[in-house]
């Protein structure tokens, strides 16, 4: 290589202006690319070494080929050499394949670009753009400032620049960048450019932000299909299901026909809502008018189906499919094992020859969503002998089927085995201990955990609440909850519920009057049967049994059972008779094989002397061939489970467990023998 001709190349490239002539193959590529936000890349890039200006110079040709970065350097070499370093088509096209190429030089490609004298825009997208898929996308904005200060006109950010960042701001969560981006957008007049526009709306979807979105989605004229998609997507990604149909419903009443990619947002909320019939009329639809079943919707749709009931269903689309995902056996095992049917759940993942730790979770959280929880620990212990490697979701699963299980040993054990593994104790993970600590029984533990966790959210909060409230610690519980507040968290209904259960637990009258009465004039929080069945409870306890009465008058809904035995169970500590046989009366329309109600009823007539009364419900008992259901519970000994029930003869040392008992009960008295039967767990163990 001659070194004086290379320094003249450099000499010529640092004082000749050059041509604004650009690849227009490779830009309508970044083109399609821009317009097709927010998806990855997931095909190559077509270079079209077929242009001519290629055919004649065929060293750029060879970029294609470039599997390391020494043969990148070799052809720009040779680019300098021959002056084609100084043709904006070539230098542009070395910066794009730097950029965007598999191999991505990016470190490279930015000496590149600051080596050229006035590179066009162009050269500072793609970029951007490479960078933007990398794994250091912040870097895209240090690169845009960078642009804006080079000054020049050829190298103004444009209408492919915008959608790219916006974009990172999305993946990110940067939703503050996100405006002062929107707000270089509009210094430019670049909004009502419609992927520009469509970006600026996902950016706030996708940071939850759906007040912004909403605003530039109504206060500008260039709507299309992706516009409405970007806001139904947006209102279902922050769970709000209703509004998403809301908009779906406007969108149809102005003529705009959906796609595949607006049922995935609309077929998701009925999922998140529970609404089947709804969820029907939309697959339907599909169906008819021909829509396009991607991959995608038809996860969706298995999954819409599994969550509403209808496992079949989804089976049948899962069935169907021509490519299946590790997303669709997903679906389809947590489908089956949230239905409860495990065995068919677990057959199906056998089936999987490969199984991670995402089909893991799945079939671990079905069986936990099934309350199986003994099960979903089993899965566990079979995971850990896969050799695959646990993540935050797992242990997060574990944890409520200890919840459950009430498995304080095996709680510990996994809280032990986070701290060795060294995953992040963040606010889920930390949310799932505290929930399970205060639910086994170690609130003091519970706390400890609360306070070691460095961010609190509401779920958190609700957490510890609940837990004090079902140990009887009220004025700790509404500490916590004033706390909460102060921090600016917002409660939702399942606080409440812990809240109001705390004022329950401890007779706190007002208190409870007071939280009630908050949740909608304060919080803007509509009570559920849930919260009127405490608050029954508490005024019931209290003997405020008229006041009672009068709130489950005024109740916006139906009173549900839960409701009325609250009401059934005051009448009868308290021995309102009449109040109580309308309580009973209720109850047994809503379920007359609640063995439970007769129990109450016989106990209040019992209690009021009305003795052929408590005859008389005995004899209804009977009639309508109702049992009581014997107490059932279970006992964790070394990280076994037992369960047990009242007047249990199946295991093979009951002769000698009831010869004890009525040894003992021969010492001890009959008064005592009614307990030991109803606490076989100790010599069960």
């Amino acid at each position: 290589m001659n070194i004086s001709n290379v320094r003249k190349a450099k000499l010529l490239l640092l004082h000749r202006p050059l041509i604004p002539k650009l690849n227009r193959s490779l830009y309508s590529y970044s083109q399609r690319r821009t317009r097709s936000l927010p998806h990855h890349r997931d095909k190559p890039i077509n270079w079209n070494s077929t242009h001519s200006f290629v055919l004649h110079n065929p060293l750029l040709s060879l970029l294609e080929k470039c599997k390391f970065l020494f043969h990148l350097k070799q052809i720009q070499a040779q680019m300098v050499l021959t002056s084609l370093i100084l043709d904006p088509f070539a230098s542009s096209r070395l910066i794009a394949f730097c950029a965007l190429s598999e191999s991505r030089y990016l470190d490279y490609c930015v000496k590149i670009l600051r080596g050229v004298d006035n590179p066009n825009a162009f050269s500072w997208n793609v970029t951007i753009r490479g960078f933007s898929e990398s794994e250091s996308p912040k870097e895209s904005f240090l690169l845009y400032k960078q642009m804006l200060r080079h000054g020049c006109c050829e190298c103004r950010p444009d209408h492919f620049t915008y959608p790219v960042l916006f974009k990172v701001c999305a993946d990110l969560g940067l939703n503050s960048l996100g405006h002062m981006i929107l707000g270089h957008v509009l210094k430019l007049r670049l909004e009502l450019v419609s992927h520009v526009h469509n970006a600026s709306i996902h950016m706030f979807a996708s940071c939850g932000d759906m007040g912004n979105a909403q605003k530039v989605f109504d206060e500008s004229p260039v709507r299309d299909l992706v516009s409405w998609n970007c806001l139904i997507n947006g209102y279902k990604k922050i769970g709000d299901a209703e509004k998403a149909i809301q908009v779906y419903k406007k969108m149809e009443s102005q003529g705009v026909k959906p796609d595949d990619v607006t049922m995935i947002g609309l077929v998701s909320s009925c999922a998140m809502l529970g609404n089947l019939n709804l969820g029907k009329e939309f697959y339907e639809y599909i169906k008819e008018h021909g829509l396009r079943l991607t991959v995608p919707l038809a996860n969706s749709l298995m999954d819409m189906f599994s969550k509403c009931g209808d496992v079949h269903e989804a089976r049948r689309i899962f069935d169907n499919l021509e490519k299946r995902t590790i997303v669709s056996w997903t679906t389809i095992i947590s489908g089956y094992a949230r239905s409860g049917l495990l065995d068919v759940s677990r057959k199906l993942f056998d089936d999987m020859e490969e199984k991670d730790v995402v089909l893991w979770n799945a079939i671990i959280g079905g069986s936990v969503q099934a309350k199986r929880g003994q099960d979903a620990l089993a899965l566990f212990q079979e995971m850990q002998t896969s050799n695959t490697k646990p993540d935050e979701i797992t242990m997060i699963h574990c944890l409520s089927a200890c919840s459950q299980l009430g498995a304080l040993d095996v709680g510990i054990w996994i809280h032990r085995y986070i701290e060795k593994r060294n995953l992040s104790l963040n606010v889920a993970l930390g949310t799932s201990l505290v929930d399970m600590y205060a639910k086994c029984g170690n609130i003091s533990e519970a706390i400890n955990v609360f306070h070691g966790i460095q961010t609190r959210n509401s779920l958190t909060y609700t957490a510890i609440i609940g837990g004090l409230a079902l140990h009887g610690d009220a004025s700790t519980a509404i500490s916590y909850f004033d706390e909460m507040i102060d921090a600016g968290l917002a409660p939702d209904e399942i606080t409440f519920i812990g809240l109001l259960s705390a004022c329950c637990h401890a007779g706190l009258i007002q208190a409870g009057r007071d939280y009630f009465s908050q949740m909608k004039s304060r919080f803007n929080l509509n009570p559920q049967p849930k919260h009127y069945s405490i608050m029954v409870d508490l005024l019931g306890r209290a003997g405020l049994l008229e006041e009672a009465d009068k709130l489950m008058e005024n109740m916006p809904m139906e009173a549900d059972a839960a409701v009325w035995g609250a009401l059934l169970f005051g009448c009868r500590v308290h021995g309102n008779v009449a109040l109580g046989k309308k309580a009973a009366k209720k109850l047994l329309e809503l379920d007359p094989t609640d063995s439970g109600i007769y129990v109450l009823l016989d106990g209040m007539y019992g209690e009021a002397n009305m003795w052929e009364d408590a005859k008389r419900a005995r004899r209804m008992m009977n009639e309508r061939g109702v049992e009581k259901i014997p107490g059932c519970s279970s006992i964790e000994v070394n990280g076994v489970f037992v369960e047990f029930i009242v007047r249990d003869k199946s295991r093979p040392e009951s002769e000698k467990i009831y010869d004890c008992l009525h040894c003992l009960g021969r010492h001890m008295g009959r008064s005592s023998l009614s307990v030991l039967y109803l606490d076989m767990t100790l010599l069960r163990s």
